[in-house]
């Protein structure tokens, strides 16, 4: 019983997710849901107390799911500059490529518990960016600098940039473009590369701090 539950669940979920993805959440009503999940419309309120409540689970499964792909663009070699170029890049391509499910996620006007989950989920962004400043800082790649300031200032431009060609697509050579002058943008808000006594002086006294 409880697995046919959770696979019901499932199917809601995905039906909701797919809508969102073709036209956006104010589009979406939960008797369409439950006729593309091929559900009666009060069998849904038996799972999710509301179309708020509904999104609410599509958005965080859906915003978990673009964070792994950063955080795997994370972990790919390079330098810190590198890797947080290849997490924008992964990011931006993503939500260009899902025009409509990523419009949902990051700007359409929604339910105040929905934009508190939107604002709350940009957090783990903000740590990978944080994350890769701080390792560059400590390998002597980039100045010392507040890491969480500059990663959520990075997430916010990040965003802001990619509303206008979201609700516009851009041709595939505009996009290419486009997202090569955010990369260029967030890594030139690094400062430029410490002069060589700089880096070996900050390596020094990390490796007097050892």
């Amino acid at each position: 019983m409880e697995s046919r539950l959770a696979e019901r669940r499932a199917q809601i979920l995905g039906a909701a997710r797919s809508l969102v993805a073709e036209a956006g959440y104010r589009a979406v009503s939960v008797p369409a849901v439950a006729k593309r999940a091929g559900v009666s419309t009060g069998l849904i309120y038996n799972y999710f107390d509301s179309k708020a409540v509904l999104f609410d689970e599509v958005f965080r499964s859906a915003t978990e799911h673009e964070i792994e792909a950063c955080e795997a663009a994370a972990r790919q070699s390079g330098s810190a500059r590198e890797r947080i170029g290849y997490v924008i890049e992964t990011f931006a391509y993503r939500a260009l490529a899902a025009r409509q499910l990523a419009w949902a996620l990051l700007a359409e006007p929604v339910e105040t518990e929905i934009e508190q989950d939107r604002l709350r989920f940009r957090a783990p962004y903000r740590r990978i960016f944080a994350a890769l400043i701080r390792e560059g800082i400590d390998n002597g790649e980039i100045t010392d600098q507040d890491e969480d300031v500059v990663a959520a200032a990075m997430v916010g431009g990040i965003v802001e940039a990619l509303i206008g060609p979201l609700s516009a697509p851009p041709e595939v050579g505009d996009a290419d473009r486009l997202i090569h002058t955010i990369i260029s943008y967030c890594t030139n808000a690094l400062g430029p590369m410490p002069e060589p006594n700089a880096r070996q002086h900050t390596l020094g006294m990390e490796s007097d701090h050892d």
